[in-house]
C-alpha cells in the first residue's frame, strides 16, 4: 500500500481526457507500464502494448481488458532484447496496422541488476533493453510522433530513468557500456558480497538509468534547436518511479542471505510506494495538460526521492554533460546500425 496510498486516486482525476490519441508504451505486463495503461484507456486514449511474448504478455492483456472494458488496447509482440524484434514491431504499426501518427512513445519498460550477459546483438542486456532498443523505437516512430506535432501541435517522447542515475562512477557515462561485446562478462560479472545496490551488476543497470535522463536532455536539445517548428512543439520528457512496488528486483531475493532479507526487507516494505503512485512521474509526462509539464524535465518524487507526488526536478550537470550526451547518440546510431536526424 505504501505511506502515500491515496495520492494516485487524486492524482488521476487531474488527468485530462486523451480521446483520439495514440499511447506507445513499453513493458506493460506489471508495474507502472500496467498502470499507465490502464489509465491511459480510462481517459480514452488508445494503447499500444509493446510487450516481449510470453503468458504473462496474454495475462496481462486480459486483466486490463477487464478492468477497463471499453478500452482500446492493442499487443504488440516486440522483445527489447532484439533489435530485429524492435524493427518489426515499428514496421506492424506502420504497416500492417496502418498508424499514421502517435501521440506519446513512452520508453517505460527496463530490467534491474542481470547478470553479465549479451543480446544476441551483442549488447550489454540491460543496456539493450533499457535504452538502445528503445533509442532505436523512438528513431522508428519518431515520424508518427511528427505527424502528432504537426497535427495537434504537441506530442510527448517519455524516458523512465529512476533514482539510480545518481549512483553512477563519478556520476557519468561511461562509453564501454554501450559498445558491443564479443561474449558474456566482459563488465565486471557478478559481486553477491559487494553489498546491498552495490557491486558490477548495479553498476551496468546505474548506466542504463543515467542513459536514459542524457537522452531525453539530448532529444530535447534536438527538438528545440530544430528548424522544423513541428520538432519544437514536441516534447522530450523524463520521469522516476521513486522506490516502487513493483516486480522489478524480484530475482533478487535469490540472492540476499538471510539477514539482508530481515535487514532490508521490512525497511523496503515500509518506505516504499505503490506501483500506481510510482506511475505519477510518467503519466504527468505522457498525459497532463501541455501548460503543466515543460519540455526537458524529469517529473518524480522530489526531496529523497524515494515517494510522494511528482514534481518537476530540474536536470543536473551530469545528465545536461555534453560530451555525454554525444557519446550517448553516436554509440546509439552506432549500435541501431543507422543515422537518427531530428
Amino acid at each position: 500500500m505504501g505511506l502515500f496510498e491515496n495520492k494516485f486516486s487524486k492524482f488521476v482525476k487531474t488527468l485530462p481526457d486523451v480521446s483520439g490519441k495514440v499511447f506507445v508504451i513499453t513493458g506493460t505486463t506489471s508495474g507502472t507500464g500496467f498502470v499507465a495503461a490502464q489509465t491511459v484507456a480510462e481517459h480514452n486514449g488508445e494503447v499500444l502494448l509493446l510487450n516481449r511474448p510470453s503468458s504473462r504478455s496474454v495475462a496481462s492483456l486480459e486483466k486490463l481488458r477487464a478492468a477497463v472494458p471499453e478500452g482500446t488496447f492493442v499487443p504488440i509482440d516486440c522483445d527489447l532484447q532484439d533489435f530485429d524484434s524492435v524493427r518489426k514491431a515499428c514496421k506492424e504499426i506502420k504497416e500492417t496496422k496502418k498508424y499514421t501518427s502517435i501521440y506519446c512513445l513512452s520508453n517505460n519498460a527496463g530490467i534491474m541488476a542481470t547478470p553479465d550477459e549479451i543480446t544476441k546483438d551483442g549488447y550489454d542486456k540491460q543496456m539493450q533493453t533499457n535504452h538502445l532498443s528503445h533509442f532505436l523505437l523512438t528513431k522508428e516512430l519518431f515520424p508518427l510522433l511528427l505527424a502528432s506535432s504537426r497535427e495537434r501541435g504537441d506530442a510527448r517522447i517519455v524516458q523512465h530513468s529512476s533514482l539510480a542515475r545518481d549512483a553512477t562512477k563519478d556520476k557519468a557515462l561511461e562509453e564501454k557500456y554501450f559498445t558491443k561485446k564479443e561474449k558474456d562478462g566482459m563488465l565486471g560479472g557478478e559481486d553477491e558480497n559487494a553489498g546491498f545496490m552495490k557491486g558490477p551488476e548495479w553498476r551496468r543497470y546505474s548506466q542504463t538509468k543515467l542513459a536514459n535522463s542524457v537522452f531525453a536532455q539530448s532529444l530535447h536539445d534536438k527538438l528545440q534547436t530544430s528548424t522544423n517548428e513541428d520538432c519544437q512543439n514536441m516534447l522530450s520528457l523524463c520521469a522516476h518511479p521513486g522506490l516502487s512496488n513493483t516486480n522489478l528486483g524480484d530475482h533478487l531475493g535469490a540472492k540476499m542471505g538471510v539477514f539482508k532479507k530481515m535487514m532490508v526487507v521490512p525497511l523496503m516494505l515500509f518506505v516504499q510506494q505503490s506501483a500506481q503512485d510510482g506511475a505519477m512521474g510518467l503519466l504527468k509526462g505522457m498525459m497532463d495538460a501541455r501548460e503543466n509539464v515543460q519540455g526537458g524535465m524529469l517529473y518524480g518524487p522530489g526531496g529523497t526521492g524515494l515517494s510522494g507526488v511528482a514534481i518537476a526536478i530540474p536536470p543536473k550537470p551530469h545528465e545536461t554533460d555534453q560530451a555525454s550526451k554525444d557519446m550517448l547518440w553516436t554509440t546509439g546510431e552506432a549500435a541501431i546500425g543507422d543515422s537518427f536526424e531530428v
